[in-house]
């Protein structure tokens, strides 16, 4: 076996990203609960949240965007699942 057929099957890759996306909207919905912040605290603030939750985290354009929207007021926690 070559080691690029070492990989996890679809299934479990679907619950990976399932469970990572669950840890990022946690992450995103507990920053936007503490009220008026600035983006660049948001930032601080997700990015504390989630740097031990995943292996080898760096923050990328994603984190700044939630950042952005939580600073304008943009989350909107009772949209739960939807548009």
């Amino acid at each position: 076996m070559k080691t690029s057929e070492i990989q996890w099957n679809e299934p479990a890759r679907a619950k990976i990203l399932e469970d990572a996306d669950r840890v990022l909207r946690e992450a995103v919905l507990e920053v936007a609960g503490n009220g008026d912040i600035s983006s660049d605290d948001a930032f601080a603030a997700l990015n504390a949240l989630l740097k031990d939750r995943f292996i080898d985290y760096e923050p990328g354009p994603d984190l700044r965007k939630y950042a952005d929207a939580i600073a304008a007021g943009e989350v909107d926690a009772s949209t739960e699942g939807g548009a």
